[in-house]
Formats: C-alpha cells, structure tokens, sequence
C-alpha cells in the first residue's frame, strides 16, 4: 500500500538510495491576479540514481514548472520564493547564471513540451545539434557531425543523413519532438527532464522512444524526471511515481504502488479517467440530411521536388547549414478518398509522417491539393480560388495541433477568439459573450478572455483552440490532435463536450489523432494511413478486433498500458 504524502511532509520516496536531485519545500511564486498564489506549494521529493521518477497531474497542476526551475529556467515572472533544489552536490536556487549554463545540457538536460517553440526555425537540425554540443566545447566539427547523424539515426528519424539539412517546419509534429529528444541526449547527461516528451508521438514511435530513454537511462545509469499525463507510459516507464494537484504533492511512492492501490482520491480519479481501448461501434446521431457533408476523390499532395531556389539564384554555392540540389519529392497524401456523413466523426490515425495532418490542411485549405477533388456540400472547394473560398471557411474550421504556434501572442485569447466572428460581421459585445461561454464550456475560468497565451499551459493552450474553432459553429470540424496535450480528466471533458456539440449541432468531424485509445472512443469510422495512403477503413469494431492490414495490427499491439 502506498504511502499518501502531502506537500507538507518531506519525507520523499526512496531516500534510503542515493539521490541525484532533491528537491525540498520548493514554492514558486506566481504574479498577482493569477489562480493561485503559488504555481507549486511546499513540494519534495527525491529522483535516485539510475531510476525513472514520473510526475502526473492535471495540467496547470504546477508539473512543467517544476520541471523548468530545476533547469533554472523560470520566467522573470514568477520565481523561487522558497525552498531547495540540489543536482548532485550542486545548489541550483540561487545559482548564478553562467554556473547554470555550464550545467545545462552535460549535467542536466531538457526535452521540452512544445518542441515549435523551443527550436530556431532559421536554423537547420543539423545545425540545432550541433549547437548543444559546440556550446560545450566538445568535439571538432566534424565529429559534432558524425554525432548528430547517429543521435537522428537513434532516435529513429527516417533518413537522417537528410534530415540534419532540413529545417523545423519541414517536419511533422512527432519528427520535431524526436529532434529535441535527440538535442537533449547529445552530452549524454546524468539527469534528463522529460517535460511530455511523447505527447506529440504515435503509438509505434512513443514505444520506440520510451525503449530508446529505457535503454539510455540503463546504459549510462542515467536519473530520469519524465512529466506526463498518460498513465499508460507510466505503467511502462516508472519506477517511482509523483501526483500532483494544483501546486501540491497528494501522493507519491512506487509505480507499482500508485497504480495498483493509490491512496489519494484526486489519483484514483486521474487513473479511473485514463481512455481504454473500446471496439464497440457509436450509436449514430439521428440527423435529417442523408448525403455525405465532405467527400474526397483521389487527394494528392506531394512536396518536394526541382532545384531549390538558392540553388538557381546561386549555382553551386555551398552556405553554411544549406541544403541545396536536387530536392527529394515527397508523396505526402496518395489516391485518398473517402466521404463524412452529416453528424458523423471519421478518425484518420497513424504514425508521424503518414500524412494525417496533411490530409486535415488540404480539408481547410491551408494548403492547395495537386489533385483530387473535396466536395463540401456538393461543391469541389479544391478548385475555388482563395476569394471564392473564403466565404466557405467558416464553415470547415479547424482545431490545430500545436496551439501555442496558433495563437497570436500579442493578442487576448478573448481578442483571439472574436477577431474571426467580427470579421464575418458579428456584433462584437455578442461574439464576445459567446467567447466567454465557450471558454467556460472547455474549462477556462472567466478571467481567461483577458490573458495573454504565455499565461496558460499546454494543455489550457489547448483547450482555447478548441473554443476558437468553435465560434464559427462549423459544419466540419478538422480536430488534429485536439486532444494530445491535455491530461487524462480534462481530455475525457473534451471528448464529452465534442460528443456533446455534435450531437446537439448535427456538425461533422474529421478527428486526428495518434492515440487509436481516444480514437476508439469518438469515431463513427477510422481510417488507417502509411505513407499517404488509407491502408484501412472501417469502423472500430473492425479496425480493433479484426485488423485486416498487418501495418494496423502493429499500431493496435503497441498501445501502451494496454
């Protein structure tokens, strides 16, 4: 039975071993007029060496904070009021700058959540993993390089020899989180912080990924601090688990103990809130409109391909971290097609690189299909000029996978989600009273509509783009990963609320996703994608109990925690 430790007690789990961090009644300050007073309360605990210590909890529960002042990371807006924070033998609260440095990236070292943000998008992979291990002095170039190839080759980038010459928005979601994990084991550090790590990968990859951490942390008998929200990578990871809630600790003691007998209310219901695998068909929503909303005929979209730009303008020039030449044309999506019925939600699922989100900005648009035709009501919208289109966008929105890059940082979410609206001609005073009810409904206190996106977590970033989306009240909506940053209760709320609006509102969904968990639980049909192509499609009854493709019987067997 496990022990139920509150943030007031400092006794941690397994200080009989020897720790590599400590951190003791640590209280982190927040700005006024904030939630809470403090982003964490009093919390400690102990990571030993060579284990895996998770920290679960609800996001803004103060989990990435934590994370962030161990790096010594905070923003000037909130600080260390009170407490410890030891790496070793090292004190890292109070620390001066430049000693902090010296540690970042050889004694500790960081995967970060939202990996767009946290990479330079003028800058090249290569160049970015390189750049870790220059700043330390280690190497010359040319093994800096040798390096960078196998750290991309390691963390199963595909062709990494290529990789290193592309740039971050080259990449899909997943391939950039596998670039930061990559950047973040260069120096091999002793201490790594995992903030989310996997949240953005498929099942196969998270699998791959949480076996290359495993076999690293064993090797190099490396200490591990892995934040996360799915307990199903807790299951299989953790050697010590740490929940909590709203800046405190509740409860803390031995994976084994925490997930077979947790003591703590808020984590049994964390744990009774984790999505299961269900092959059980939806009932169908009863709506009046009998022929499909969206059909797709034969999309294409490929990238790629000619000479690049540079390389006309500038034959044979070589720049420092270009790639120029010949450039490989990619097959993003291949002949797909399918229809979405009025009141229905069609899953497309698969690994990082399938073409799944390509597929979802096709749908809206935001990129030009090279053939195919979608039929929006009868209509070919492919082929409308972006005049003809515009009067049609409202009614296809789209929730975005990365919700930090989406929103405008120098705007308020509430200028955010009424600046669309208004422009179509809505009074504002009525878009904004609709803002505040959707941001209510999506679990946003009111004060929500003032702020700025820098004031919210990931998973609140998350939960804003999701009420943006549905201030038109859109006839399809395109979900890509709607629900990928947001922890197990609060994705269970989403998942609701969507079931709810659609089936109050009749509106149609297309649902992105790399969790076939969540998948199984909200879609009508699932349609299974490699390498731009649909290699299944059926509904989940089909898809989980009878997989007729050997590729979709591979992404069933790797769900975690199943």
């Amino acid at each position: 039975m496990p022990r139920s430790v509150r943030s007031s007690d400092s006794t941690s789990v397994g200080t009989d071993g020897q720790a590599a961090l400590s951190v003791r009644g640590l209280e982190i300050g927040l700005p006024a007029g904030m939630e809470r007073a403090n982003a964490v309360t009093g919390i400690s605990f102990d990571l030993l060496k060579g284990k895996i210590l998770c920290i679960i909890g609800e996001s803004g529960s103060g989990k990435s904070v934590t994370a962030n002042a161990i790096m010594g990371l905070l923003p000037k807006a909130i600080s260390v009021r009170a407490g410890e924070i030891r790496l070793g033998d090292a004190e890292i609260v109070g620390m001066p700058d430049e000693a902090l440095r010296s540690l970042r990236g050889r004694a500790v070292s960081m995967i970060f959540q939202d990996p767009l943000s946290a990479l330079n998008p003028l800058m090249t992979v290569g160049a970015q993993v390189d750049e870790v291990m220059a700043a330390h002095d280690v190497g010359t170039r040319a093994t800096r390089r040798s390096r960078s190839l196998e750290l991309l080759t390691e963390v199963g980038l595909p062709e990494p020899a290529q990789m290193l010459h592309r740039y971050p928005f080259q990449l899909s979601g997943g391939q950039r989180q596998r670039v930061m994990i990559a950047m973040a084991l260069a120096l091999e550090p002793t201490v790594l912080l995992a903030d989310e790590p996997t949240t953005a990968l498929d099942v196969t990859t998270q699998a791959q990924i949480l076996k290359l951490i495993r076999e690293i942390q064993r090797r190099k008998g490396m200490s591990i601090v892995f934040v996360t929200h799915d307990f199903g990578v807790v299951a299989e990871i953790a050697d010590h688990v740490v929940v909590m809630e709203k800046g405190h600790i509740v409860e803390q003691g031995t994976a084994e103990q925490v997930l077979k007998s947790p003591q703590a209310p808020y984590t049994r219901r964390l744990i009774a809130a984790v999505p299961h695998l269900t092959a059980t068909d939806r009932v169908p929503i009863e709506v009046a409109r009998r022929e499909p909303v969206l059909v797709c005929e034969g999309l294409m979209k490929t990238y790629g391909g000619g000479r690049s730009l540079l390389d006309k303008v500038l034959p044979g020039k070589v720049l420092p971290g270009m790639f120029l030449g010949q450039k490989k044309s990619v097959r993003a999506v291949d002949d797909v097609s399918f229809s979405l019925g009025a009141g229905r939600t069609l899953g497309i699922v698969g690994e990082s690189g399938s073409g799944k989100s390509t597929v979802g900005r096709l749908l809206t648009r935001l990129l030009d299909s090279d053939g195919g035709r979608i039929l929006f009501e009868g209509r070919d919208v492919a082929t409308l000029s972006e005049a003809e289109f515009r009067p049609l966008r409202p009614k296809i929105q789209m929730i975005f996978q990365d919700p930090f890059a989406s929103l405008n940082p120098r705007s308020t979410i509430g200028t955010s989600l009424t600046v669309g609206p208004v422009a179509h001609g809505t009074p504002y005073a009525k878009a904004a009273e609709e803002a505040r009810a959707l941001l209510a409904h999506v679990g946003l206190d009111a004060g929500a509509f003032d702020r700025y996106p820098h004031e919210f977590s990931g998973g609140q970033r998350q939960r804003i783009g999701i009420a943006r989306a549905l201030m038109f009240k859109p006839k399809v909506l395109v979900a890509d990963e709607a629900v990928s940053a947001l922890d197990v209760s609060i994705q269970a709320q989403i998942l609701a609320l969507l079931d709810r609006i659609q089936r109050e509102t009749g509106v149609s969904m297309i649902f992105i996703t790399h969790d076939l968990r969540v998948a199984s639980q909200i879609c009508d049909e699932i349609a299974v994608m490699q390498k731009g192509r649909i290699v299944e499609l059926g509904p989940p009854s089909q898809i989980f109990l009878d997989p007729q493709s050997a590729y979709t019987r591979e992404l069933v067997a790797a769900i975690p925690g199943e």
